[in-house]
């Protein structure tokens, strides 16, 4: 894949709409484009954060170890963006991705994502926007296990 192509490609993650071209262009050089076959691990649940990985095509499957068991969360595709949150928090990765599919991604180091999120304050206010609606969606998927779960114990 071409540079030009890279720099487009991110232009439609919405973490990085806000930047301008030659920032974008910044980005995907000092990015490295890695390709992941179906069933490669990108990371593991507990892993340091070292990156942050954008999806340019394919799908990636996250998964959390609940009581043993491997459990698909989510799955992403095409201008996802992946274990930015160890990045930001400073914590271990809190699930496993793995490519579900054909993968390739730009894998953004923690120095440039952090240096960017210095940089670009816009940037920043996008990133949060991103994790609130994640945050949301879990919320939301927390309730209805939960109600399920409810009726399940009274049933």
């Amino acid at each position: 894949m071409a540079l030009n192509d890279e720099v487009e490609m991110l232009g439609n993650v919405s973490l990085f709409a806000g930047l301008q071209p030659s920032q974008l262009k910044l980005l995907a050089f000092t990015s490295q484009h890695l390709t992941f076959t179906e069933g490669d691990m990108l990371f593991n649940q507990n892993d340091s954060g070292d990156a942050a990985y954008v999806v340019l095509c394919g799908k990636a499957e996250v998964i959390v170890k609940i009581n043993g068991s491997d459990v698909v969360v989510a799955t992403l595709g095409e201008n996802s963006i992946i274990g930015e949150i160890a990045i930001l928090c400073d914590v271990p990765r809190t699930a496993s991705v793995r490519a579900a599919t054909r993968l390739e991604t730009l894998c953004i180091e923690k120095e440039q994502l952090l240096k960017l999120l210095q940089e670009f304050p816009s940037m920043a206010i996008d990133l949060m926007k991103v994790l609130a609606e994640r945050l949301a969606a879990t919320t939301q998927d927390l309730s209805e296990a939960r109600a399920e779960l409810n009726k399940l114990s009274k049933g």
